[in-house]
Formats: structure tokens, C-alpha cells, sequence
């Protein structure tokens, strides 16, 4: 055989593969992905209220940032830290990096608010109410409403020797206020806080009698207003509102606890007043007030976001349900509600008989909770496993598993306590589980248990019979409505029997088991990984088509990046849909020109990863719970399934990765320095946006504009 890679006139990189300059910063990345974000709300394509919520998500995956990748950076560097990523940055270059764009990134999203959709919002009759504007109808419905909800809740606190600056929670409102003169006691105190409480309502919709129009003032505007009524026979000088943002990991040593749901317990208020990363303030408010909460936060000018505007707006979410205005608004659909059986018998017959592949949310997250209900009542079934990582306690998920440890059956579930910011609703399933007798563990220590994951043990004619359920998603109903996600229901025996012992090896001890089908994390799943990219580029160098297509919500394992690099060198085809962060570089000459990534954003949040390789003329599909970052692979418990029948293979491969290649209206092309530039539509083809075709095509809805 004649050696292909040396005839390839190609030119090669003269850099090594693991060269910092071929990988982009991942908190970097993260924030090119909230710029796609806030290109939605900037969209007029997008549907007015849409788009302010679009706003809203970018100021909740701001604070999120701050909390974890932020708060992580100023850890490193008080630790002294000198690791650097992929990218060869220390802590210090990526904080002062980092900084700059979120600096850039905020001043946009305010000018967003202010000057695009906070005019198109008042020209369709919604408006956000100034103080100065106020009419003698609305001022006194106003000040009604403080009397009656705001002032009973408010305590302000003045500051001297008796009242120290009062604890300020985790992104919580408050007002800085200037006074002056004395009170009863004789006490002169020129500076006080007020902390608005949780339980009000930051924005307020006025009633009819108060204008035409759907009129809202924000809970600030109102506390303002009357603010006197707070410090009686003082003169209020200044209103000024600000937040701080907090370090919110959680620590706890799990190899040091004897119980992991206490000790979290115990932890969780902790996160309410962590290490302070972020100060916000009004763009009004005077700097001697801001150098005052500076040096009090004990934080750094570059610490400091002065925006136009309230300063959370992930509040605003709320107008689109206070609004009432279908019309702008995505058009509601009806997910596809088929199901693969309406009897137990029905049911464990047809998925002995092939698999359900169910696409969330075009397909509805009913034959699911059907499957685990279903096998609750069936007197057949013996025992359910199941993995929750994401849920709600309401969920019927947990109700059904609460009915099957009520009617005697062997219920295990395995809950992951340390999901970010669900620790304590995960708490809180986990009790009343254990409440009903159902075994309750919490996985392996020093791993997060992210597969998904349900496993039915049935007592049959023939024998003991499982069946089971493996997902790229949550068990969360309410998020199967709004994020894309594949899963599929299946008796395959090798599959279940992996599942089993999978179960077995989170709830028990002992070596790694030996899997049939299935891929885990951490054992099995990255080098397997590496193995299929390695394959594709073995083919290409002989002379083979190589292919690769990957998608997956983030991209940022090095040594992952390094054989893609490898394999697009040796001209294997290569496409990867990545929702979020990517560090790896396409189109570079030599390196990557043969990669292409792309992101899609659109009504629903892109959430599904699949793995699909070429391998000749005998292609390999895989759905998993992973994506292809150190965590997924090293730090969690995770699993990748295949996809071997053959119509479903094929219509994972159309659904969920060849109808995105083609997507021409919401789709965004990587470039090599890392920008991404939205794909348009030639003169004359018709708009392809991925998300619409499949709600026309498995719902049978009208696809929504763009």
C-alpha cells in the first residue's frame, strides 16, 4: 500500500498538538456562548417577549459564571496557584481576561434592554414605569401598595457601633441610602442599608385603573418612592440600589463525613454568604458611595459592573407570564404523544419486540413517566433502579417510585446530592424516598453520578426479564418540554444486563464490570472515544473515507482535541455540533482545516449528545449523558449507548445531526480566532432552521419564524 500521508501535499503544522495557541480559554469560550445568547434577544426575528426572556437566561448564566468559573479563578490565585489550562494562561491572565469581556459583554446586554427592546415593548403597549413619569393615579396606587406589601417586610438597617453593616445574601436586592440629620435618640448616622426580602416580588403589574396598557414598576421604583417612610424625620440624599455575587461551590469532604445528605444540608445555607466576587450597582449611584462598598465587599474596580438599569434582570423573566400576550410569544405545541403501550403486558410485549427512541421535546416525556408508573402497579415487576440527577420533588418520576416501595417492590435510586444548585431539592426527594422504604444512596464518593438511567426487573413465563431506559437527559418533565434530548426504551438483553451491573457497582463495591454494549465513565468511555477518532484516522491515512460527526454541549479535553487535530490532518471529515464552550480551534492550516463547529441556539435549549463515526461502511452511533470535557470522562459517572437497529439509527443520525448541518437560519460557524458568525441563507434557498423543520416534522406544528 502506497503511504498516503507522505504524498499528501497538504501543509502540516510545524506546531506541536498540545501548543497552548491551538486552544482557546474555556471561561473565554463560555462567554462567546452568552453572546450567541444575547444575539437571541436581539433577534426581531424571535418573538418579543422571547427575546426578553433570552435576556433574562444571559443574566442567569452571568451569575452562575461569576459564582463558579470566576469565584474558581480567584481561588486559584489566592491559593498561589500557577496551572495553567490547555491555552498556557495563568489564573491571573484568565481573571484579567475574563473580566474584560464581561465588562463588554453586560454593557451590551443593558444597551439590548434599553434602546431595542424596552421601545418595542412600549410600542406594543408594555411599559416599564419611571419614577419621574408617574401619573397622581398611579403614585398613589403606589404608595397603597408599599403600605400594604413592602413596608411590613422591610428592615433597615442605619450603620454605627450598634449596627454593623448587616450581612448581605448571595444576589440579593438591597439599597444603599444617604441620610441626614437626627433621630429621637440624637443619633446621626449618614448611611444605611435596606434589604428588599426574597418573598417580594421584583417586578409589580399595576392595574387597569392605573392606565392603558399592561404597566409594570419595579420593586425598587417602589421602595424608592417611599423611602422616607422608612427613616421618619430624616432627609433622605440618596437611593442607590446594588447586589454582590458570591463564591457558591459547596465543600464537603465526602471521605471525611459519615453521612454526605447531612453534611450537605448543613452546607447549603453557607452558599447564601460565600467569598464575594462581584459587586452591581446603578450607573447612578455617586462613587463615594460605590468606593464605600468596594472597600467594604473588600473587592477590586474590575469587580465593579455599574449598568444601566436594574441590576438583576433575570427578574424580567417573570413579565412574559404577567404580560398575558400569546401573540408574542412562541406558538404553543403538542409534543407527539404516541406510546409504546397502554397495558403492562402491551408495553413489556412491544419493547421485547424492538426499542422506542423518544426525541424530547418534539416527542413527549410521557412514555417515560408511563414506563416507571406502569411497572409500579404491575404485580410482574419485582424491582426498579434508577439514577435522578435533576428533578423536582413533585415529579411523577419520584411519585412512581414512591407508589412501587408502597406496594412492596425493591426500589433503589441513586441520587446525585451534589447536582449545582439542585442540592437541596435533591435533599429533599431523598428523604421522602428513604420516608417510604426505598433504598436511597448517593453514589460513588469523589464522583457525580450523571448517567441517566431506569432499569424494570419483571418476573416473566421465561424467566426474570429487564427492561430499561437510557437518556442524554434529565428525568425532569418540566425540562423535557424545553430542552432537546434523546432517549429510548429497550429490553435488549446485553443493554439491560449492563445496566444491572452498573447499578450493582454504584450501590455496592468491587472491580470495574466488564460491559457489553454500553460505555462508562470513568472507566471505559474516554479511551474509547480516543479509540473511534483513532480508527477514522487510520482509515483516512490508507486512503479510506474518514468521518466524524460529534454533538455534545461542550468541548474542552485535550487530549480528546489532540487526535482531532490528528485526525483532521490526515483528512478525516469532521464536523462537531457544540452547543457552549469550545476550546479547540477550527480551519487552522494544517492543524484543523478539516473540522467545522457549529452552535445552534434557538426555543429550545440543545442539550443531546451523539457520537458518530464512519468506521468504513459500518458506521457506529452512540447517545450519551457525556460531554467531552475532564469531568464528564474522569469525574462523573457517565454512559454512552448505541444505537443498533437500523431505522433508529437512522433517524437519530437525520434528527439529530444531518438536519443541523443543514441548518442555514439559526446556526453559527466557529472561526479560527474563535468568533462565531451566523449563517444566512443564499439568494435563493429557503430558510432551514433546525429546530422549526422538526417541530413541523415530528409534531406536526407550524415551524415558528426564523
Amino acid at each position: 500500500m502506497q503511504n498516503v500521508e507522505a504524498m499528501d501535499p497538504r501543509p502540516q503544522s510545524s506546531l506541536p498538538l498540545d501548543h497552548p495557541s491551538l486552544y482557546f480559554n474555556r471561561e473565554l469560550s463560555l462567554l462567546q456562548f452568552n453572546r450567541r445568547v444575547l444575539a437571541l434577544a436581539q433577534d426581531e426575528r424571535v418573538p418579543l417577549l422571547e427575546r426578553l426572556k433570552f435576556l433574562a437566561i444571559l443574566s442567569n448564566n452571568l451569575d452562575e459564571f461569576f459564582e463558579v468559573r470566576v469565584a474558581g479563578l480567584i481561588q486559584q490565585i489566592a491559593f498561589g496557584s500557577t496551572q495553567t489550562g490547555p491555552d498556557g494562561m495563568l489564573p491571573e491572565t484568565q481573571l484579567e481576561m475574563v473580566a474584560a469581556e464581561a465588562h463588554r459583554l453586560i454593557a451590551d446586554q443593558y444597551r439590548c434592554l434599553n434602546e431595542c427592546l424596552l421601545p418595542a415593548l412600549a410600542r406594543e403597549g408594555i411599559r416599564f414605569l419611571r419614577r419621574s413619569r408617574w401619573t397622581k393615579t398611579q403614585r398613589s396606587w403606589v404608595r397603597d401598595y408599599f403600605e400594604r406589601e413592602v413596608l411590613p417586610v422591610l428592615s433597615p438597617m442605619s450603620l454605627d457601633p450598634a449596627h454593623p453593616f448587616p450581612k448581605v445574601q448571595n444576589k440579593g436586592l438591597n439599597f444603599a441610602v444617604t441620610l441626614e440629620g437626627m433621630d429621637a435618640y440624637g443619633r446621626s448616622s449618614p448611611f444605611a442599608i435596606v434589604q428588599a426580602a426574597r418573598v417580594l416580588p421584583r417586578i409589580i403589574k399595576m392595574p387597569p385603573k392605573c392606565g392603558r396598557g399592561i404597566n409594570f414598576v419595579f420593586l425598587s421604583s417602589v421602595i424608592h418612592d417611599n423611602v422616607d417612610r422608612l427613616f421618619p424625620g430624616l432627609t433622605v440624599t440618596g437611593f442607590h440600589q446594588f447586589r454582590v455575587t458570591r463564591n457558591s461551590e459547596l465543600f464537603v469532604d465526602e471521605e471525611e463525613v459519615d453521612n454526605l445528605l447531612a453534611a450537605l444540608a448543613g452546607e447549603l445555607p453557607r452558599r447564601q454568604f460565600g467569598e464575594e466576587v462581584r459587586l452591581e450597582v446603578a450607573d447612578t449611584c455617586p462613587g463615594e458611595v460605590v468606593e464605600f462598598l468596594l472597600r467594604h465587599f473588600k473587592l477590586d474596580r474590575t469587580d465593579l459592573f455599574q449598568v444601566a438599569g436594574p441590576v438583576n434582570l433575570a427578574r424580567l423573566m417573570a413579565v412574559a407570564d404577567l404580560a398575558n400576550r400569546p401573540d408574542l410569544l412562541y406558538p404553543p405545541f403538542t409534543p407527539d404523544q404516541a406510546k409504546p403501550g397502554h397495558r403492562p403486558g402491551s408495553l413489556f410485549a412491544q419493547l421485547r419486540r424492538r426499542p422506542v427512541l423518544l426525541h424530547h421535546p418534539y416527542q413527549s416525556f410521557t412514555p417515560v413517566v408511563d414506563f416507571l408508573s406502569t411497572a409500579a402497579r404491575d404485580p410482574n415487576v419485582l424491582a426498579i433502579k434508577q439514577t435522578l440527577y435533576r428533578t423536582t420533588p413533585d415529579s411523577p418520576i419520584v411519585d412512581a417510585l414512591i407508589q412501587a416501595a408502597s406496594a412492596g417492590k425493591q426500589v433503589t435510586v441513586v441520587v446525585e446530592l451534589k447536582a449545582r444548585f439542585d442540592e437541596a431539592n435533591n435533599i429533599q426527594l431523598a428523604e421522602r424516598l428513604e420516608r417510604v422504604g426505598a433504598q436511597v444512596v448517593y453514589g460513588i464518593v469523589g464522583y457525580k453520578t450523571h448517567a441517566k438511567m431506569a432499569l424494570v426487573v419483571r418476573r416473566e413465563k421465561s424467566g426474570i426479564r429487564l427492561y430499561g431506559h437510557l437518556g442524554s437527559g434529565n428525568y425532569h418533565p418540566r425540562t423535557a418540554r424545553l430542552y432537546t434530548d434523546i432517549g429510548m426504551l429497550t429490553a435488549d438483553p446485553e443493554i439491560t444486563q449492563d445496566m444491572n451491573d452498573l447499578f450493582m457497582h454504584l450501590t455496592g463495591v468491587g472491580s470495574v464490570p466488564k460491559l457489553r454494549k454500553l460505555l462508562q465513565a470513568p472507566f471505559q468511555l474516554h479511551d474509547a472515544i480516543l479509540a473511534a477518532i483513532r480508527h477514522e484516522t487510520a482509515l483516512a491515512r490508507a486512503g479510506q473515507p474518514g468521518r466524524i460527526i460529534a454533538r455534545m454541549n461542550a468541548l474542552v479535553e485535550p487530549a480528546i482535541i489532540r487526535q482531532l487535530y490528528e485526525a483532521s490532518q490526515a483528512g478525516v471529515q469532521i464536523d462537531l455540533i457544540v452547543r457552549g464552550v469550545c476550546v479547540l480551534r477550527p480551519g487552522l492550516p494544517g492543524v484543523s482545516d478539516n473540522i467545522r463547529v457549529m452552535s445552534v441556539l434557538g426555543r429550545f435549549l440543545e442539550h443531546s449528545r451523539v457520537f458518530y463515526f464512519g468506521n468504513g461502511e459500518d458506521p457506529k452511533l452512540w447517545v450519551s449523558s457525556a460531554d467531552w470535557s475532564n469531568r464528564n470522562f474522569f469525574r462523573r459517572v457517565e454512559i454512552a449507548f448505541p444505537i443498533t437497529h437500523r431505522e433508529l439509527a437512522k433517524r437519530v443520525f437525520q434528527e439529530t445531526l444531518q438536519t443541523y448541518l443543514d441548518d442555514n437560519c439559526s446556526a453559527w460557524d466557529m472561526q479560527p480566532e474563535g468568533s462565531y458568525i451566523m449563517r444566512q441563507p443564499g439568494p435563493d434557498e429557503p430558510c432551514r432552521a433546525a429546530q422549526a423543520e422538526l417541530l413541523e416534522k415530528l409534531t406536526g406544528n407550524l415551524p415558528h419564524d426564523g
